[in-house]
């Protein structure tokens, strides 16, 4: 059936005056802004000696802000902690972790309820593609979730939805997605949420993710980093949440109200927990978790299994960094200890080993090992094997795990675990 509209002019006239203004007001309702990246520095101290500039968007402790690191590279940021306590500012999501932007770069909430940041050339860096899906607004929420809403208050996008390093309070990974938190620089840690379980991986760019960490290992379809009061003992627990009829594993239980807790994979690839108590007047952050840890969390594999513990190379014991093995014998260790350099990796090249006696690390925690093998075959692999670095035998089994990253050796009492590192001839 065709349509049809009224034929006297002055009906046609306030028919489409109504419609024009129908659409005018719908397009006012979106509560829009614009904020340069430009002005003086703030004065307070934050993580990495970073750099910031406030922006307006804040609910206690959390505050929006651009910080940088390196000058000229900003990343919009959410902050988290007050200065009243004078405590350290910590960063707690990233719109653009690996894009940073410049000076007088903007950050804006469009007509069309479109998010956007953008360099001053105009160029999109990041946003929430929201346009025309009936944004209104943004703000914080308590506990720190960055959302843009509709007019009946419902959220169309949340930060919550695309974590970056860290997990706050209520906020999860899940199997249909996100998966995934990655380390501060460039992603070189990740943890991820499997169908099987919550693992921890180094992301090197020569072999695929190795597993370093197994932080649960049952069948999983979502995690929800939790804080809850223990009425029987008088404390918060901090813990992951799997769901329900599923459990939780509790991380850690302070005895003080740990609301403002949160999760993150650092950029040492520990995973840990920091808490803000803001009641308190100095220094109101405490670390109430970590997994690679001889004294912080329950259960953990111990500091010296950190593969970066002691940077590059070197061993460690009673979580301290002792020596550097070389094939002169065990040196004192500093931060330039680092394995062999090895000849430009051709059929021709020669490599030889040296022992380093009773040691582990994650990769015979977590690797492969090939078991029946002998010491001189397991040599042989390695050495036809451009990205193998050395490798780790257990002489009693007869296990052999090759090492494309050797990193931290942690001291055992077992003399038959060894390791064994490449060197050119």
């Amino acid at each position: 059936m065709a349509l049809t509209f009224p034929a006297s002019p002055p009906s046609l006239f306030l028919f489409f005056f109504f419609l024009l203004l129908f659409f005018s007001l719908s397009q006012a309702q979106v509560q829009t802004f614009t904020y340069v990246n430009e002005g003086e520095f703030g004065p307070y101290i934050t993580e990495n000696d970073a750099d910031y500039r406030v922006l307006p968007p804040f609910s206690s402790p959390f505050q929006m802000c651009f910080y940088n690191t390196t000058p000229g590279e900003f990343y919009l940021a959410l902050r988290m902690a007050t200065r009243r306590s004078e405590s350290t500012f910590r960063w707690v999501w990233r719109a653009n972790p690996f894009s940073p932007v410049r000076d007088n770069a903007t950050f804006s909430l469009r007509p069309d309820g479109d998010l956007v940041l953008a360099n001053p050339d105009g160029k999109i860096v990041w946003s929430t593609n929201t346009a025309n899906k009936g944004v209104v607004g943004l703000k914080i929420v308590p506990g720190g979730n960055i959302v843009l809403y509709d007019n009946k208050g419902k959220f169309v996008w949340q930060s919550f939805d695309h974590p970056t390093d860290t997990l706050l309070v209520g906020q999860s990974l899940r199997v249909s997605g996100p998966t995934k938190l990655l380390s501060r620089n460039n992603g070189a840690y990740s943890l991820v949420l499997q169908s099987d379980g919550l693992y921890m991986y180094i992301n090197n760019a020569t072999t695929e993710p190795l597993l370093y960490g197994r932080l649960l290992d049952q069948a999983t379809t979502s995690v929800e980093f939790v804080s809850e009061p223990d009425t029987d003992h008088g404390a918060y627990e901090l813990k992951l949440d799997l769901g329900p009829s599923q459990g939780s594993a509790i991380l850690a239980e302070p005895k003080y109200n740990a609301t403002l807790s949160f999760l993150r994979i650092e950029e040492d690839g520990n995973l840990v927990v920091y808490t803000y108590y803001d009641p308190v007047d100095y220094q109101a952050w405490e670390k109430t978790y970590a997994y690679f840890s001889d004294e912080i969390g329950p259960g953990g594999p111990g500091g010296c299994m950190l593969p970066s513990k002691c940077g590059g190379f070197g061993l460690c014991e009673n979580e301290m960094c002792v020596a550097c093995p070389t094939k002169e014998g065990l040196l004192g260790w500093n931060e330039s200890c680092s394995t062999p350099t090895l000849a430009k990796c051709t059929a021709a090249a020669a490599a030889d080993y040296y022992k380093v006696v009773g040691v582990e690390n994650f990769l015979t925690s977590y690797g492969k090992g090939k078991k029946s093998v002998k010491v001189e075959e397991c040599k042989k692999k390695c050495s036809s094997d451009c990205k193998c670095l050395g490798f780790f035998y257990w002489e009693l089994e007869s296990t052999c795990w090759l090492a494309p990253l050797i990193g931290t050796l942690a001291k055992v009492s077992n003399s038959t675990h060894v390791a064994y590192v490449k060197f050119a001839k």
